[in-house]
């Protein structure tokens, strides 16, 4: 049986890394592509046939394809055939409706990217619908103080190793450019995120993103 042909659209390297990383795990498919904003999509699109586009929903508003409401009705009305799966933080129900009604197949929250892409992808190979997770209720947006005591917790290095790997740097070029070993890096990073109580890369990104830090 011949894989599933995926391309995976989002601004954030770290993000376009764990997708791949967890869409790989399933041998019905196959990433056939990347791309960081909505006119490199619809270009690779335009290349090849694919059967699913996995995308996130807030991407660079630079594009003449927009992100969004809009480059889904795009999607779907250029390559009827084609599976839409989005990556979002948004919980408002009008939205999750509306994308439901262009045909979505499913609606992930990237807090719970973890838990429910393998139940996405089971349904997208059986050509079905897939209702996401309503927002976990433990995911209540804190503070802005209780944000700030969070941060005010991190040294200034641990600071700027987060900051950095939020931007898309790797381990080993904040390293690089710290002139610091990997090893020493990465226990910074670690030492960081337990500060912050987020246990993964993608809840790393997510935790940041939800909350506007660096941006």
């Amino acid at each position: 049986m011949d894989k599933l042909k995926v391309i995976i659209a989002d601004d954030h390297p770290i993000v376009l890394l764990g997708v791949r990383e967890l869409v790989e795990r399933d041998e019905r498919f196959c990433v056939v592509g990347e791309a960081v904003c909505s006119k490199g999509l619809i270009e690779l699109l335009e290349q090849q046939p694919v059967d699913l586009v996995i995308t996130d929903y807030n991407m660079p508003a630079d594009s003449p394809y927009g992100d969004g409401l809009k480059l889904v009705d795009y999607l779907k009305r250029h390559f009827p055939h084609l599976q839409v799966l989005i990556l979002t933080m948004i919980s408002n129900h009008l939205i999750l409706t509306r994308l439901h009604e262009l045909g979505v197949v499913g609606v992930i929250q990237k807090s719970q990217l973890h838990t429910e892409i393998q139940l996405a992808l089971k349904a997208v190979a059986q050509q079905s619908q897939y209702r996401s997770l309503e927002p976990a209720k433990t995911s209540v947006i804190e503070t802005t103080a209780a944000i700030e005591d969070r941060f005010a917790t991190l040294s200034p290095k641990e600071f700027e190793i987060l900051r950095l790997f939020v931007a898309g740097k790797s381990v080993s070029d904040i390293a690089r450019s710290q002139n610091r070993s990997a090893k020493t890096i990465s226990a910074q990073k670690i030492s960081a995120m337990r500060k912050l109580d987020v246990n993964s890369d993608q809840d790393l990104l997510a935790y940041c993103l939800e909350r506007s830090i660096f941006n």
